[in-house]
Order: structure tokens, then sequence, then C-alpha cells
């Protein structure tokens, strides 16, 4: 695989992380008493973990270059050290508990089955298929989002950002605007990040190891949004009421 047909190859797998249930849930159409089961599933799934998936990428690259990349990635998630000034899994934390939810849940999550299989496949991408698929799958497609194309292309659509005062848990289930912090660090870092992620990518990646890279992030989108659908339908979400509110 040559380094365009790669390039290619990963924006198409990224264009594929969309799901169709999302819009109910920045619209809105999630009843209240259901939204921690999603907070809930992102934090065990990957939030918590996260700063853990992009070190085990760090311990296993042997290149210099990219290891910094990580490492500032890394700093930042684990301290907030460049700009959140806190950890991000703790600023995670803010959303439920500006909402009001019990905490406590948050301690000992029972993931639905099919978030119980992305969250393996995550452990299994980032610990046993080398480097490059675990910087791949941590830096590229978790942090990612299915507007990378802009990344590399500024006349491609930008990933939207609406004013904070119009962030859907503020908007539709009263979140106080000072519990964004993490959503505001996000916006901060992650221009860097996503560059980060595809200099990585593109400059540093082998050639041998294009194609198992693009195999896991098929795995990954396919097993994201497995982990989605179930979700959706633990909230109440379902195809039906997603074609009525259409």
């Amino acid at each position: 695989m040559n380094l365009a047909d790669f390039r290619e190859a990963l924006l198409l797998q990224m264009e594929r992380k969309t799901h169709w249930a999302w819009p109910a849930f920045t619209g809105g159409l999630v009843p209240k008493d259901k939204l921690h089961i999603h907070l809930e599933h992102e934090w065990d799934v990957y939030v918590r973990d996260f700063p853990v998936m992009v070190g085990r990428a760090y311990v296993q690259c042997p290149i210099p270059e990219v290891r910094r990349e990580l490492a500032e990635n890394l700093y930042e998630e684990e301290t907030g050290g460049l700009a959140a000034g806190r950890p991000h899994p703790e600023l995670f934390m803010m959303y439920p508990k500006g909402l009001g939810m019990d905490l406590g849940r948050f301690e000992s999550v029972e993931l639905l089955p099919a978030a119980r299989a992305y969250r393996v496949f995550l452990d299994d991408s980032t610990t046993n298929r080398g480097w490059s698929v675990a910087a791949a799958i941590a830096t590229l497609f978790i942090e990612g989002t299915a507007y990378e194309r802009h990344e590399l292309d500024n006349s491609a659509p930008a990933r939207p950002q609406p004013a904070l005062e119009d962030h859907p848990l503020v908007k539709h289930y009263g979140l106080p605007v000072e519990c964004l912090a993490l959503t505001k660090a996000h916006r901060s870092v992650e221009g860097e990040h996503r560059k980060a992620a595809w200099r990585v990518m593109l400059d540093h990646v082998p050639a041998n190891e294009r194609e198992r890279v693009v195999t896991a992030m098929r795995q990954a989108v396919d097993a994201w949004r497995a982990y989605r659908d179930g979700v959706a339908e633990a909230c109440g979400v379902t195809r039906d009421t997603m074609a009525l509110t259409a």
C-alpha cells in the first residue's frame, strides 16, 4: 500500500465514524434519567484509561520523534499540564457531577455486551499489535472524528464547534457552562493532537505495517458502532424513533 492509498484508507475509515443515534444525544431526545448510561459507558470504555492507552503506544515505539509526539499527548491527558490544569479524566467527571448524577455509579460500571467487546478490542489493539496500530487506535481513532479530512485539507468541512452555551448538555440538560472544562481543554489542544496523529501515521508508519493499521481501524469503527448501538438501545433510542423525528 503506497502512502497516498494509506492516507485515503485511513480517512475513509474515519468518515465511517458516525452513528445514526447521535442526533438524539445532541438534540436532547434522551431522557435525563437515562443519560447516565451514555456517560458511564464513555467513562468505563475509554475515558478513564485513555492516558494508559496512549502510554501503551509510547512504550512500544522505537522511534524517538513518535515517542515525543505521544509523550506530549500523554502528559496533557494525564496531568493537564499543558492546557487544562487538571487530568482530562477528572475534567470529564465534571459532566455527571454538574448534572447531579450519582457518581458512585461510575465506580462500578456494568458494561453492555457490545461495550465490553469494544473495550476488549481497545485493550488488545493498544497492547498486542505493535506501536503503529496502538498509535492509530489511541490517537487517530479514539480522539478523532468524521471530520479528519479537514486536518489535511482546509477546504474540507471542519468539525462544528458551537458556542459553549449551545453545548447539548448545557442547552438540553442544564449543565452549568463552567462544567465544560474538558470541552474547553479539547478545543485548546485538539488541533495540535490531530496534526500530531497524522504526522505519526503518514511520516513514520512503515509501509509493511500500513495494511494492518487500516484493518485495525476498520475493526475499530465496526466495534464502536456496535457499542453505540447498545448504548442507544439502553437509552431508549431506536431507529424507528429517530425516523419519526427526521
